[in-house]
């Protein structure tokens, strides 16, 4: 269970701001770069050598799920990521009638690599979990999961 007092409650994301996260022994420095649009345009400015990705979706705003969908699709379709594992955290299921890890797969038409294992083959490491940030959990999983894909 993560004891992190740094993720809990956040108003949303209005600057760039960075965080080092300890979960499960591995250190993480997390950029959280928001997701409106105007903070979307800075994304490109922080992609150079990166190890992973974790994209955040509100699992309860089921209108925003074409946009996060394209702008998933851009990031996983973009040469400079190649090779980047993906973190998918749906976020706020706390809240009554959130999605489901199956409709947010379904509405990202995306296939993830498993939660056991590592995918082989040069396939790239890709997987949801379903966390709420406020009720703080699901996300450790999700962390612990990414930490076995980071050099």
């Amino acid at each position: 269970m993560l004891k992190d007092a740094k993720l809990s409650s956040h108003q949303p994301t209005n600057h760039p701001n960075m965080e080092e996260l300890q979960i499960g022994g591995i250190k993480f420095q997390a950029h959280d770069l928001g997701g409106h649009r105007s903070a979307r345009r800075l994304w490109s400015d922080y992609l150079a050598g990166v190890d992973a990705i974790v994209y955040m979706i509100d699992a309860f705003d089921r209108d925003r799920f074409a946009e996060a969908k394209t702008e998933l699709d851009g990031l996983l379709s973009g040469e400079q990521l190649a090779n980047c594992p993906f973190l998918i955290l749906g976020n706020k299921i706390d809240l009554p009638h959130a999605a489901s890890e199956e409709e947010l797969r379904h509405a990202l038409a995306i296939d993830t690599t498993g939660k056991g294992g590592k995918p082989t083959g040069g396939i790239r490491p890709i997987e949801i979990y379903m966390c709420s940030v406020v009720k703080k959990f699901g996300y450790g999983e999700g962390f612990k999961w990414l930490g076995n894909y980071i050099k």
